[in-house]
């Protein structure tokens, strides 16, 4: 077999068995087709499930494109082979199971759910590569993705992001709305790429905000509607500096976020291979995991049906609760959190000044200065969701949002360097490896909930599903129990108790939940 074959080659055996889509793709009695079986062949690859397609593609990623031999994002059928290295005993796991780099495949994810992806890391990492890779994945020619591509410099400006004016029109208009605007090509097309977007200078990121934002550009009055689209941005620095600071809107429209990790020189032999067979992966895609628009729109659709299972539903929100509350931020109890403080624009450090005696462990909230956006929970969710599918199944599981919280709320969650627990022995290296420290948040968080029991005794789920009943044909009777339940859960848990972020939120359900069910009991009143 040629090189070129081999890079042109992908896997016919399926690449998750006992997938649902893996199953449906292998077929044995292709074990015994010869020639005259092709057209077959072709048409069985057309109904090949998508989910295994894009495994195929993330397979081919790594084994042919690019070099990225890690296994980061772990999987494991049963427990791990375990070693601890060097001084600092740090470990090493070998996982059995199907394990995945997330350099190769977080950006697939972005391209099957058309979400924004940042890559961060140093010159000649392959980001731009990565980037290019999933435009040609996309259906696109490489030339028209190459030339699509915005390279961030100090001098761009809207225009030339953006469009220019006719020159004709200009001279004709009586009026805005007459100007007539040359696009930029790259605006309509399903993969944008910006390279290096913080080198772009601020009044030129305002645009580049509302179109990645709000899917539209905007210049003289004229408006251009973007289809929907996966974003790749690259910057050589994680802290999103550069020539120019980014915009805090626009670092907050990023969803996701992936490093490219350094070469392992192990490899070497493959750049050799490269250099001297002239083979250029990103004009070596097969076609078998190309995706046409009509497939990414279906893809996408696919993976928004996987199932989100209430027992993970219910660890994702603890998880999330932990970190908006701030005890000192305010006296009326709805306004305890950090975006009180934040607003004021005084510093955290002038209002927490009184020692609170929690537990470093327990009080996750302290190692962040914020809270999880709206937007960042729905994106988080989204990409689970995706992981799970990629996996082939049907509902998510526990690993699939352990695996994919710390690349979502890589930026989403800003770390509080001076909160104690970064002091104890073994922490500080998390001030700095910002996916550790957010698995390990995640971690805590599922220990806390099972030290707490929350699974099987959960204060408010009783609570939660009757008013998801509904209040028709309630009793004032039935109506004065549930009142009185509700009180005495707040009477239980005002006896000396400290506050956490987890029970602010549970706290104003209970608040939330008393005043329906006084505002329906008022009802009943008046009726009768």
């Amino acid at each position: 077999m040629s090189q070129i074959d081999r890079f042109t080659k992908v896997s016919q055996a399926p690449t998750r068995p006992g997938s649902p889509g893996a199953r449906q793709a292998f077929d044995v009695a292709d074990l015994y087709s010869g020639p005259l079986a092709l057209e077959k062949t072709d048409s069985a690859a057309a109904d090949q499930p998508l989910d295994e397609k894009l495994r195929q593609a993330y397979f081919w990623v790594v084994n042919h494109a690019i070099i990225s031999p890690f296994y980061d994002i772990e999987y494991n059928s049963t427990p791990p082979m375990h070693f601890t290295l060097g001084d600092r005993k740090l470990s090493l796991n070998l996982p059995t199971d199907q394990s995945y780099s997330s350099y190769a495949l977080v950006p697939l994810l972005n391209l099957a759910v058309r979400r924004r992806c940042l890559l961060v890391g140093g010159p000649g990492r392959g980001k731009t590569a990565i980037a290019i890779l999933m435009g040609v994945l996309a259906g696109y020619d490489l030339h028209e993705i190459r030339r699509a591509i915005q390279h961030g410099q100090p001098q761009m400006t809207i225009a030339d992001l953006l469009g220019n004016p006719l020159p004709s029109s200009l001279v004709s208009a009586q009026s805005m709305d007459e100007v007539k605007i040359a696009w930029r090509r790259w605006l309509s097309m399903r993969v944008k790429i910006i390279d290096e977007y913080n080198r772009i200078p601020t009044r030129t990121q305002s645009a580049l905000l509302t179109t990645l934002a709000d899917n539209y550009a905007e210049i003289y009055d004229q408006i251009y509607e973007c289809p929907p689209a996966a974003w790749y941005l690259t910057a050589n620095d994680d802290a999103g500096g550069g020539t120019y600071q980014v915009i805090e809107a626009l670092r907050d429209r990023i969803d996701v976020v992936v490093k490219a990790l350094h070469f392992n020189t192990r490899f070497l032999g493959e750049l050799l291979l490269r250099i001297e067979e002239g083979l250029q992966p990103e004009r070596l895609v097969p076609d078998q995991i190309i995706f046409s628009p009509a497939e990414l729109e279906r893809l996408e659709g696919e993976i928004l049906a996987v199932e989100f299972p209430p027992d993970l539903r219910r660890r994702l929100e603890f998880f999330a609760s932990h970190f908006e509350f701030f005890e000192p931020a305010a006296n009326q109890f709805e306004y305890l959190t950090k975006d009180t403080v934040k607003l004021s624009g005084l510093e955290f450090a002038s209002l927490n000044v009184e020692s609170s005696g929690k537990s470093a462990q327990m009080d996750l909230g302290s190692q962040s200065l914020n809270g999880f956006s709206v937007r960042a929970l729905m994106t988080c969710i989204v990409f689970i969701k995706a992981m799970a599918y990629f996996r082939g199944a049907r509902a998510v599981g526990f690993e699939d949002m352990r695996q994919m919280i710390p690349f979502v709320m890589h930026d989403k969650l800003s770390q509080n360097p001076d909160a104690p627990a970064f002091e104890q022995e073994g922490q500080l290296t998390l001030r700095v490896d910002r996916i550790s420290w957010l698995r390990g948040l995640f971690d805590r968080s599922c220990q806390e909930f099972d030290r707490l029991g929350l699974e099987r005794d959960d204060p408010l789920s009783e609570l939660e599903a009757e008013f998801e009943r509904g209040l028709e044909g309630l009793s004032a009777s039935e109506v004065r129990k549930r009142l009185a339940r509700i009180e005495g859960v707040l009477r239980d848990w005002s006896n000396g108790r400290k506050l956490y972020g987890h029970m602010f939120d549970d706290i104003l359900k209970l608040k939330y939940l008393h005043q329906r069910y006084s505002n329906y009991l008022g009802w009943l009143k008046w009726q009768t």
